[in-house]
């Protein structure tokens, strides 16, 4: 399947990159590696000899899949987590669905736990509204409610094709053509929030988004941010703003950040251990400033 790129990410991604890889093999394989030290590289150097392996600093996420699709041959490329896998035939399904919706900008499958249940990839794009459903707790009184729940695309039943606003990154199908129209990851979103970004300008660009679940592929998911929580978090308070101000302007993102401020602040007193002191590090950092200063 030489029409496809497949373009995995690593940082310190065993014992997971291996499955990740083994399900894309007989696409071109790109591995994009930003300072392993756990062994990453010397097992895809030795149990997948075929793939390019780029090294480079850590520039975040988005920049990784860049690195790799600057590279990248292919008509298609396949954003593939290093703990995610396709299950057999997903790849297949993808393309011949993507060939068939030539407005089809990103094809998603069906993401699964390692236990085999769902795990939802669906979401919708930030507003301030909908960022307050989430840091403020409101959807968890009515977690089946649209409107308390339309950050994560509440209602979207995961069980047949459809247009989505973004899907989370982990398995992404991409047309080479669509990428060149509106560009890659745009690089200043480090970690979390390129791939919402991304989406929306290829909406804005008349691309579309789609969820396949005829397709399945299996995400262990946070096998790489858990290792570093509390940053992470901030990652992705911080995407929250940037996406807010780069697509609805700076008073909306300013309006998001002071109700971040509120949530963190009381989230930083309820709980203890790791998770509170991340909340207590995000608050701290929001209350430093204003958003612009926040985002340089």
């Amino acid at each position: 399947m030489r029409d496809v790129s497949t373009i995995v990410v690593t940082y310190n991604a065993l014992p997971w990159v291996e499955k990740a890889l083994e399900s894309a093999r007989g696409t071109e394989l790109i591995v994009v590696d930003h300072g392993s030290t756990d062994g990453t590289v010397e097992l895809v150097r030795e149990r997948f000899p075929e793939a390019a392996l780029v090294e480079q600093e850590n520039k975040g996420f988005g920049a990784g899949n860049n690195a790799g699709m600057r590279v990248a041959s292919g008509r298609w490329f396949l954003l593939l987590n290093s703990d995610a896998w396709l299950e057999p035939g997903a790849l297949e399904a993808l393309l011949e669905f993507a060939e068939a919706h030539p407005d089809a900008a990103v094809v998603g499958p069906r993401l699964l736990n390692p236990d085999r249940t769902l795990q939802r990839s669906v979401r919708g794009f930030p507003t301030v509204w909908r960022i307050a459903t989430e840091y403020l707790f409101l959807r968890k009184l009515a977690p089946r409610s649209r409107a308390l729940n339309a950050f994560y695309a509440g209602g979207f039943e995961h069980d047949e094709a459809r247009e989505a606003e973004f899907l989370m990154g982990s398995v992404l199908l991409v047309r080479r053509e669509a990428t060149e129209a509106v560009g890659g990851f745009d690089e200043r979103y480090f970690m979390f929030s390129e791939e919402t970004d991304w989406c929306y300008r290829l909406r804005q660009a008349g691309w579309k988004t789609w969820f396949f679940p005829a397709a399945e592929a299996v995400h262990v998911g946070g096998a790489t941010t858990t290792q570093n929580w509390g940053p992470m978090f901030r990652e992705q308070v911080r995407g929250h703003l940037r996406f807010l101000a780069d697509h609805y302007g700076e008073r909306d993102a300013e309006r998001a950040r002071k109700l971040m401020l509120v949530a963190l602040t009381a989230r930083g007193r309820l709980f203890r251990g790791e998770r509170g002191a991340a909340y207590r590090s995000a608050a701290r950092w929001l209350a430093s400033g204003r958003t612009p200063e926040l985002l340089e």
